[in-house]
């Protein structure tokens, strides 16, 4: 199993646009082809204006899959037209457990 932590930092304002558009649009469409939500997250210490996710699979090579049809699929393009012009810069990760981790 791993974690992929997803962070985009959003201009100054913006935050609460780009929350309600994946709110609405992008997390439903990104559940129906990546499944594996754990959260969706703001900071409201540190690097502000920062939306963050966690989304989770059973491998990297599911995710390769998963991530593939995602940005193959035309509702995506679109909805990336809306929320790109908000984001500033992002960062992901790949989160792999430790042995003692509760979430393996």
């Amino acid at each position: 199993m791993i974690l992929e932590q997803r962070d985009y930092h959003v201009y100054t304002g913006r935050l609460p646009e780009l929350v309600r558009l994946y709110e609405t649009e992008g997390i439903p469409l990104q559940q129906e082809i990546l499944g594996g939500l754990v959260g969706a997250f703001t900071a409201d210490i540190g690097a502000l204006s920062t939306y963050t996710t966690l989304w989770r699979y059973d491998s990297f090579a599911e995710r390769e899959e998963r991530r593939g049809r995602l940005q193959a699929d035309e509702r995506w393009k679109a909805f990336l037209a809306k929320v790109q012009p908000l984001m500033h810069t992002q960062q992901n990760r790949i989160l792999v457990p430790t042995a003692f981790s509760p979430i393996r």
